[in-house]
């Protein structure tokens, strides 16, 4: 249900714990990790699918058999936000539930689950309307039994100790790159590889449906992922920015991968170059300065891992906003990015690009100059007057 943030590979891995001596007999479009022990229902001539009291779910991969396939199944766990695929953010299975032979309970609610998703922490299952279906081409409907109802919630501090991306600043009318604060993902102590060096754990063999911990380029700030805004040209009634967003993390391919920006002037975007582009509005439409960028599918909606090709890039044109626009304390820039759902680290705003003194100084000088000018026909006039 989030508009930004998605689940990436390994997947999701659902878990919870059975109340009684439940079993699962069979499943279609998911499986457990392991079956557990059974001896309980040796004398049946089939045995459950899983008898663990706490069994832990898997979405099954692509390209299932197609007699255990159901709708909404069989992506290896992935799940795409609601903004970028509004078709693939779900994942559906079923299961055959009984009783244990020496525990014939009624069903009871699971509890504590668990969505085995980094930064996650789900609630306990409440009970909610029963789900409806339509048959019959939406002439009928029928309904569950009872239906319940797990809310699992991400926490950014829960899946990292650290930061993993940061933003880099610049202008057309400053000289210097403001670059990421320095170890803003750590620090140069921890590893890393060197430009130009071929790590030696490429070299490894890795499980692909186990996330990789991430070896970054060696730099100053050690992230896997910079995010540059570049104010670019400035027009009269428009101004122009670019954004480059480079993958300095060597073992990782960022796929579907996500920006959102936080600045008061995307409530006027004119055009989007490259990108594709939604406005949020968390706030109930009453403001308008939050805005998400994706990839364009089959061209730049994968984010290469660390290497000359390792970057996606685009341009956007804003309209000004006359009553509050200016280049003055760094209103051009955006007052927060995140990546993949992750909040990026800032400059701090005293290292924000500023206007150039001789700028300042001709504006005030240009007044002084208006107002001298204003003082002397003044005067003038007065006197004709007077004589």
């Amino acid at each position: 249900m989030q508009e930004y943030r998605h689940v990436e590979k390994p997947g999701w891995k659902l878990s919870w714990h059975w109340l009684n001596k439940e079993v699962i007999w069979d499943m279609r479009g998911a499986e457990t990790t392991e079956q557990g022990n059974c001896s309980a229902f040796a004398s049946s001539n089939n045995l459950p699918h899983c008898c663990l009291r706490r069994p832990t779910i898997v979405d099954l991969l692509p390209g299932a058999s197609y007699n255990l396939q159901v709708s909404n199944c069989c992506r290896g766990g992935v799940l795409t936000s609601m903004s970028q695929d509004h078709a693939n953010h779900v994942s559906t299975f079923t299961m055959d539930i009984g009783s244990s032979p020496d525990d014939p309970e009624e069903f009871s609610i699971p509890y504590n689950f668990d969505i085995g998703v980094p930064g996650y922490s789900c609630d306990n299952a409440t009970s909610v309307a029963p789900t409806k279906f339509s048959t019959d081409k939406g002439r009928r409907k029928t309904q569950a039994l009872a239906t319940w109802e797990a809310v699992c919630v991400y926490s950014q501090f829960r899946s990292s100790q650290s930061p993993k991306c940061c933003v880099s600043l610049s202008a057309f009318y400053y000289q210097n790159i403001v670059p990421c604060p320095t170890c803003s993902c750590g620090c140069s102590s921890s590893p890393c590889v060197k430009k130009g060096e071929m790590p030696p754990y490429l070299e490894q063999k890795h499980d692909p449906y186990e996330e990789v911990s991430p070896v970054v380029t060696c730099s100053d700030h050690m992230c896997p992922i910079r995010i540059h805004w570049h104010v670019k040209v400035n027009y009269r009634e428009y101004w122009r920015v670019k954004i480059t967003a480079t993958n300095l993390n060597t073992m990782k391919n960022y796929t579907n991968w996500n920006l959102v920006v936080l600045h008061p002037n995307l409530k006027s975007v004119q055009q989007v170059f490259s990108f594709n582009y939604k406005s949020l509005t968390p706030y109930q439409n009453s403001i308008n300065d939050t805005g998400m960028f994706w990839g364009v599918q089959f061209y730049n909606d994968v984010l290469l891992q660390a290497g000359k090709i390792g970057n996606v890039q685009t341009e956007l044109l804003l309209k000004k906003d006359m009553g509050n626009f200016t280049f003055k304390e760094g209103w051009a820039f955006p007052r927060r990015i995140l990546f993949n759902g992750d909040e990026c680290v800032m400059p701090s705003p005293d290292d924000y690009p500023r206007l150039p003194k001789s700028a300042s100084l001709s504006s005030s000088s240009s007044s002084t100059i208006t107002i001298s000018f204003v003082t002397v026909v003044f005067c003038f006039l007065l006197h004709l007057l007077l004589v």
